[in-house]
């Protein structure tokens, strides 16, 4: 049965109990968490804390994310329901009211409707690159963040490509395949090195000025286009334009988000700008391309070459079919020579996977734990040290509010009566965030102040971790 859903933004109050005091973390030391963590508990012990409300927090992790991650929660105390595919709208819709947090990958979609009926849901992990699966800001106005893995799994995607740049000029999957249909076909015609050729990168970000490295010492010459301006690792060089890039390019490989601005970035019109005989190579998003005009531009011989990992809509679960109840021009596609198709695998790989947990997990951890934003793609970030151990009577107030004037003068006099002893607030658009450090506050106080705070007009979510 689907819980009666939450208006969305919502003057009511949300107000939940959550448990252990933050570790210090600052926007510098994201990266170094695991250590600067040791480091601290080594010489302050953080106090440990108990639910406000009792409730035991609960996890649903979809999508085969890593099993040291789903560890990693239970040794939290975490309750963890651990699923290897994703779920529909549907299933979500009954399943998510249960739930504090969920962490998925690319293929379960967070809608507006689902985060409405994700009653108690806190937080949202995104065990991969990319968060456009996410209604990012419905998740914000409900005072839900965001937390994704931009770093982890670059290496890997930037190898895939490489390995499909070398793939392409060789034509080597099309011999395989003819291997595999039993057909000897020795040929050295229209297969090339890729020493001395030129790789474009739309996107230099993570993974683009990663492959740029590699490419070079392939001895491939490197040229990128990006919004802004980049400075160029080794000798790549920027070009003002997209289409420069292309013009220039023998292989073009996309690395953007889906935003409404990369939509069918490469279309028909950006096809016929590339080189005769050129390869594109797609491992960003499904939409970033018009795979029918990609199709009409490989059938015409103006591309030598595609290789994609990512496509407009994409199967659910491991062993359903790609064909054209997917996508129309699924069997058009897969029957034009030198045609590599991949199932989304570019941060599939061990040591991506592992990254990927142990960062993700974290950010959900502090966040639930410790009221941490550092990391969230939707939120404003605040974060405050720890509170020690022997500040037995020291709670920590997080408070989820509509960016408005006047709020913080009103929560403070609520907070008037005791010694606040560290506060950071701040806003990101309509959504704002405070943590607040309160000392000596008795346990029969803290009911009291937690549904004064949730009390007021701007509230949208109050916590407090005691």
């Amino acid at each position: 049965m689907v819980s009666q859903p939450i208006p969305i933004p919502t003057s009511s109050p949300r107000v939940v109990g959550a448990s252990i005091s933050p570790s210090a973390h600052s926007l510098s030391d994201r990266l170094r968490h695991r250590d600067s963590l040791a480091t601290l508990n080594a010489i302050r012990q953080p106090k440990v804390l108990h639910p406000a409300d009792n409730e035991d927090l609960r996890l649903l992790l979809l999508e085969n994310i890593s099993p040291e991650a789903v560890r990693y929660f239970k040794l939290q105390g975490f309750h963890v329901d651990h699923h290897t595919a994703a779920l529909s709208e549907a299933e979500l819709l009954e399943k998510i009211p249960n739930y504090h947090a969920i962490g998925i990958r690319s293929k379960t979609r967070i809608t507006e409707k689902v985060i409405k009926a994700a009653t108690k849901l806190l937080v949202i992990g995104c065990f991969c690159i990319g968060t456009n699966q996410v209604d990012l800001i419905t998740a914000a106005k409900a005072g839900i963040p965001v937390f994704n893995s931009p770093f982890s799994n670059s290496r890997s995607v930037a190898e895939l490509v490489i390995s499909e740049i070398i793939a392409l000029s060789r034509q080597w999957a099309q011999r395989s395949q003819e291997m595999h249909a039993g057909i000897w076909n020795k040929q050295s015609q229209a297969c090339w090195e890729v020493r001395g050729k030129t790789l474009g990168i739309v996107g230099y970000g993570h993974i683009g000025s990663q492959l740029s490295v590699l490419a070079e010492a392939l001895g491939m010459r490197v040229i990128f286009y990006d919004v802004i301006n980049i400075m160029p690792l080794g000798s790549a060089r920027q070009v003002e334009t997209l289409s420069a890039l292309l013009a220039d390019a023998d292989f073009v490989t996309l690395h953007v988000p889906e935003i409404p601005e990369t939509v069918n970035m490469i279309s028909k019109q950006q096809l016929a700008q590339m080189k005769q005989g050129s390869y594109l190579i797609n491992n960003a998003r499904g939409r970033v391309v018009d795979i029918p005009a990609l199709v009409e531009a490989l059938k015409s011989k103006h591309l030598a070459g595609v290789a994609l990992d990512v496509y407009p809509v994409e199967p659910g679960s491991n062993g359903t079919r790609f064909d054209d109840q997917v996508n129309s021009w699924a069997t058009t596609l897969c029957s034009i020579p030198n045609v590599i198709l991949t199932p989304h695998i570019g941060g599939s790989t061990e040591e991506a996977q592992r990254m990927i947990g142990e960062e993700v997990s974290q950010s959900l951890t502090r966040y639930l734990n410790y009221g941490s934003t550092i990391g969230a793609v939707n939120f404003p970030e605040v974060d405050l040290r720890a509170i020690a151990a022997e500040q037995g009577n020291n709670i920590r107030v997080c408070y989820v509010h509509n960016n408005q004037p006047g709020v913080l003068r009103q929560v403070n006099d609520i907070l008037s009566p005791y010694n606040v002893e560290k506060q950071f607030s701040d806003s990101k658009g309509d959504i704002a965030y405070l943590l607040a450090d309160i000392a000596d506050v008795s346990p029969s106080d803290v009911n009291k102040l937690r549904e004064t705070i949730s009390q007021t007009s701007a509230n949208v979510l109050t916590r407090l971790l005691v």
